[in-house]
């Protein structure tokens, strides 16, 4: 029988809503060596996932954007909105303002192999398992080590 994100979730999961202090969020993570947190709201939904890049972006480099000049005029070389995006998310002082919203969430029936793949060509590091709306856990990178140690496939 093929293995299930049921099966090697982490249930109930650590979460953090998005008026968590990046402070607050930051200090659980390194404690907890988390990768990454759900966002959900005071129902249990999932609202966003918030990840240690989410957190390092704060110390990057403010971008500027650039501009072409053409007669008299210019046009930025990127979308205003993601410039403008991009700088909230670096100078944010709550979760809700640094979070990727609307994290790709798998089910609690996602086969190991699903997580397996969406893991590794999309980089992910932790995946929201979600119910009937709800958030039921968690499946990390550490979840899918934990797998191949004790020999399940």
């Amino acid at each position: 029988m093929a293995l299930t994100a049921r099966d090697i979730m982490t249930p109930d999961p650590v979460t953090v809503t998005p008026e968590t202090s990046i402070a607050a969020a930051s200090k659980l993570m390194l404690e907890r060596r988390f990768n990454g947190l759900p966002v959900v709201d005071e129902a249990g939904e999932l609202k966003g996932i918030l990840c240690q890049s989410d957190l390092v972006m704060q110390h990057k480099d403010i971008p500027v954007p650039s501009y072409f000049f053409l007669l008299d005029g210019y046009i930025p070389m990127q979308w205003p909105g993601k410039h403008e995006e991009e700088v909230q998310r670096m100078l944010a002082v709550t979760v809700g303002e640094a979070m990727t919203n609307n994290p790709r969430a798998v089910t609690p029936d996602t086969p190991v192999t699903e997580l397996a793949s969406l893991m590794v060509n999309k980089n992910f590091h932790t995946l929201p398992v979600v119910d009937k709306g709800k958030l039921v856990g968690v499946v990390g990178k550490e979840d899918m080590l934990r797998t191949i140690a004790h020999g399940q496939s």
